[in-house]
């Protein structure tokens, strides 16, 4: 930090299992990958190339040695796992991870059907070859879940192998865990959090209001996710009660 003020949350240093941000790059250049870094690597714990943009990208090893230079690892999105399942292409998505010498991976159902058993022996199998992040919850904002199935399938997927389970928002925040307008299903949250350790869970939330919440609920080193690159120091604000949104959340009044 720049300078000492009192009374700042304590964040863990990296690699850190809580506290954790998940940032989303969505198409940024190499150079813009750059700059992002430099600006804000050091708040940043994991980079998803969101969905299948993957597929796409030009220079694609390129970037991930920029990212992994900086220490950042990096993974495929989910949607780009379940577009090789549906066309029935397992052993040659293990390949693209062995290629591009990926060190995590996404398991996710939100876009295709997959019976749970048949999700979580994937998790199992990928988990002898990287570290596995299972995401729960559908893309389908009419498809409405649950609490006690959310608890089922996340301490199932965490059973089969998962280091940590996701928690579906898309990058727009407005699914899985947040009603179409982006409010929070704060029962829902709260409900996961009776069976599933907070520190096991990453939460998708895009939006200011979303990351407010749950740093509020459970703290400066609450796990976040689908963090857009330009929101990441504001969000580090955020933790640590530098913005007005949790200004006052940390502070002990008798000692001011």
């Amino acid at each position: 930090m720049n300078y000492n003020l009192k009374q700042v949350p304590e964040r863990p240093s990296k690699p850190r299992d809580v506290g954790f941000t998940m940032a989303m790059d969505k198409g940024l250049s190499n150079r813009q990958v750059e700059d992002f870094i430099d600006s804000s690597g050091e708040y940043v714990d994991i980079v998803k190339l969101g969905w299948a943009t993957s597929f796409v990208t030009n220079k694609l090893k390129e970037k991930l040695a920029i990212y992994k230079e900086a220490g950042i690892p990096t993974y495929f999105g989910g949607t780009l796992f379940e577009a090789f399942i549906i066309r029935d292409q397992f052993d040659d998505y293990r390949k693209v991870l062995d290629k591009f010498d990926m060190e995590f991976a996404e398991v996710s159902d939100g876009s295709i059907e997959l019976p749970h058993d048949i999700k979580c022996e994937y998790v199992r199998k990928l988990s002898d070859q990287v570290t596995v992040l299972s995401e729960v919850g559908s893309k389908d904002a009419e498809k409405i879940i649950p609490p006690y199935q959310w608890i089922s399938l996340m301490q199932a997927e965490l059973d089969a192998g998962a280091w940590k389970v996701i928690g579906e928002a898309r990058e727009s925040g407005n699914v899985g865990l947040f009603r179409a307008s982006g409010e929070v299903r704060s029962g829902l949250v709260q409900e996961i959090l009776t069976k599933i350790p907070f520190e096991k869970i990453i939460w998708e939330a895009p939006q200011k209001a979303q990351q407010v919440y749950f740093i509020k609920l459970m703290g400066a080193n609450v796990n976040l996710g689908n963090i857009a690159p330009n929101e990441i120091i504001p969000l580090e604000t955020i933790r640590l009660g530098l913005r007005g949104d949790t200004f006052h959340h940390f502070l002990n009044s008798e000692n001011l």
